[in-house]
């Protein structure tokens, strides 16, 4: 089954058997909320599946979709649905931590277009190009003498990451997905640094 085809999949609703999305928190017929199932996360929250999102909207849906799986809102309900409203509940806040975050987002994308993705960063940890780049960069940071030294790393990094990003919307929209694999990759390297920078000046303090 395709992502489209994912979203638009009917169920039968647990509670008055009516035809309900598969993706949907809620009966569209008796309101009885639904398991979770197998959505991916861009069509738990609403959203197309695309690394462009606007946080405002994905802010929107995310907080009303749990404003209607409030614990309140199930005080008097059955055990059943109870612990239904926490697994959906469960599962849009994963939702929403993946897709909020651009590095977690692309790799999610990635995985969602078919290409395997291991922790180390898609299949292209053997790119020697952008080893050296992370074992350079790495080098100079442990080289740095004076918070300067480390602010300057910091600085390169902030922006080597917001090129990342523009240029991972560029791919995704392209459908460039070995393309957009690689820079997967060098984002997470990227990162890595940004946080070994702020550790390093944060101790020079």
């Amino acid at each position: 089954m395709n992502i489209d085809q994912q979203a638009e999949a009917l169920i039968s609703c647990w509670s008055c058997k009516g035809p309900c999305p598969q993706a949907s928190a809620f009966c569209h017929t008796c309101g009885a909320v639904q398991p979770p199932g197998q959505a991916d996360h861009f069509t738990r929250l609403g959203l197309d599946v695309s690394f462009e999102i606007d946080p405002g909207v994905l802010d929107s849906f995310y907080f009303n979709l749990q404003r209607g799986l409030h614990p309140d809102r199930f005080a008097t309900r059955t055990p059943k649905e109870k612990v239904l409203s926490q697994a959906q509940a469960t599962a849009i806040n994963d939702a929403y931590e993946t897709l909020k975050e651009p590095l977690k987002r692309a790799d999610y994308l990635v995985h969602l277009k078919g290409m395997g993705v291991f922790p180390e960063g898609c299949n292209l940890v053997n790119d020697q190009t952008l080893l050296m780049e992370s074992i350079e960069l790495r080098e100079a940071l442990a080289e740095a003498e004076t918070r300067h030294d480390v602010e300057v790393i910091a600085a390169r990094a902030a922006d080597d990451i917001a090129t990342c990003i523009r240029q991972l919307s560029e791919l995704f929209a392209a459908d460039d997905i070995e393309g957009a694999c690689r820079l997967t990759t060098r984002l997470k390297y990227l990162q890595k640094l940004a946080e070994e920078a702020r550790a390093q000046k944060a101790k020079m303090n």
